[in-house]
């Protein structure tokens, strides 16, 4: 499984996230997406860690959670869709 994590400051940073998820247990794997244009991040993140039990008790414990002055939003990530905007080639005639 794996934890999204919303609502992040815009300073917060891998190191900052595996301090507060190593709380609940080993972080394997921390993901902050930048925006392609301009580099900055765009306020949430990933987080993997060992086992799920830890993976539920980080959610649990951290969702609605005040941290660097923003109300974290933590909940199992869902599946990304191949394709979200749709893939216009493959329309019929227009």
């Amino acid at each position: 499984m794996t934890i999204y994590v919303g609502n992040l400051s815009y300073r917060a940073t891998e190191a900052d996230l595996r301090a507060v998820f190593a709380d609940y247990g080993e972080v394997k794997r921390v993901v902050l997406p930048t925006d392609r244009e301009t580099g900055r991040l765009r306020g949430f993140a990933f987080v993997d860690m060992n086992e799920d039990a830890q993976e539920d008790a980080a959610i649990t414990e951290l969702d609605g959670a005040e941290w660097m002055g923003r109300q974290l939003r933590v909940n199992k990530a869902k599946p990304r869709e191949d394709n979200p905007r749709g893939n216009w080639s493959k329309k019929q005639d227009y």
